[in-house]
């Protein structure tokens, strides 16, 4: 029996490739004679490019890069030195899992650290960035990101604004190029897609996840359209708000204004470079899953484009998930997993002992 075991993140509790090892484990615990294909996958969202880069065999290097608030911490990103290209997730060093409730505050949190992290790729010899757009704590336009690649951010007297000051956006009048500007391109993988504007876009939407007020939301828009109004007048290009420039906190949108920029929605181009179709080709059963499949998973999350995909070849899946959402969601087979209290103490290790728990008592019939 040929099993791929595909899992997608279990968010806030499991990581995709740690979901696969006790799926693998639980299932070989009652069927030793499994022939298991292990595949992690991701849809541009936290983690992605980590995945990618373990899953291509690329060289992971550690660098030091501060975090959205400024502080030090250890990042990394991937580097493919023959394509001259470099994996990294937004979320490595500034990342919303890196901050405290308390400490989410858009007005002063920054991708400062991803720039870091770009630069010290581009001096490596990169040319190409592939740039997971997943899970990040800010709302920041990329501006910490090109602050990071050389580009300065001037107030009203044409002094720098520190990065990580509070309402370091709304001080913003002039932007000053690095001359040479650095010259490589950016591809963008994205899970959702949202315009940066708009009653579904980044602010309204991803904005109080991430720390800003209901009563500032407006406030903060304005501030953004004046931040991209500088751009278009640094950059000479008139840019149109479309799909996706929301993820990320419009990371694409600021990027897209001095570099070319690609968007690319995450799962599917992350299953064409880990060659996912020849995998479910050789399975007999498709097992994945995530943490909570609801309504949001249909629109490119990686458990149901892993779905479409097993179909195509009449392949008998497998869901695994929390809540209700996976009864009606066209798998096959559903393992149902309790629901989890996230303000219990040691929730993490709760949810890999239901996740080991439901696969090894669910285990089917095959």
């Amino acid at each position: 029996m040929n099993l791929l075991i595909a899992p997608n993140a279990f968010k806030g509790t499991i990581e995709a490739d740690e979901a696969a090892e006790i799926i693998g484990n639980a299932i070989l615990g009652k069927m030793q004679d499994a022939n298991l294909t292990v595949c992690p996958i991701a849809d541009g969202g936290d983690g992605t490019c980590f995945l990618l880069g373990k899953a291509l065999n690329l060289q992971q290097v550690f660098e030091i890069a501060l975090d959205p608030l400024g502080r030090p911490m250890q990042g990394f990103y991937f580097f493919d030195p023959r394509q001259k290209t470099a994996y990294l997730d937004v979320s490595t060093v500034s990342g919303i899992k890196s901050l405290k409730p308390h400490e989410r505050n858009p007005w002063i949190t920054g991708t400062f650290g991803t720039g870091e992290l770009i630069k010290k790729a581009a001096d490596s010899g990169a040319e190409h960035i592939i740039l997971g757009l997943g899970g990040s704590a800010t709302v920041d336009l990329g501006i910490g990101i090109l602050r990071g690649l050389g580009f300065l951010f001037l107030d009203e007297k044409g002094r720098e604004i520190p990065v990580f000051s509070e309402g370091f956006i709304s001080k913003i009048r002039f932007i000053q190029s690095p001359i040479p500007k650095p010259n490589f391109k950016f591809t963008c993988l994205c899970d959702v897609n949202n315009h940066f504007f708009g009653p579904s876009g980044a602010i309204p939407v991803f904005g109080p996840q991430k720390g800003l007020k209901l009563e500032d939301l407006e406030k903060f828009e304005n501030e953004c359209s004046k931040i991209l109004e500088l751009m278009a007048k640094k950059s000479g290009k008139q840019l149109a708000d479309i799909e996706s420039f929301g993820a990320a906190g419009g990371i694409a949108f600021g990027l897209s204004f001095f570099f070319p920029v690609e968007i690319e929605m995450g799962a599917k181009w992350f299953f064409e470079k880990v060659g996912i179709e020849s995998k479910i080709k050789s399975a007999d059963i498709i097992i994945t899953g995530e943490g909570k499949f609801d309504s949001q998973s249909a629109s490119g999350k990686g458990s149901f484009e892993l779905l479409q995909l097993a179909k195509k070849h009449d392949k008998e899946t497998v869901l695994i998930t929390s809540g209700k959402g996976g009864k009606d969601s066209g798998f096959d087979r559903v393992i149902q997993l309790p629901e989890l209290d996230f303000n219990s103490k040691g929730f993490i290790d709760i949810a890999k002992m239901n996740l080991f728990n439901a696969v090894k008592s669910k285990m089917w019939n095959f």
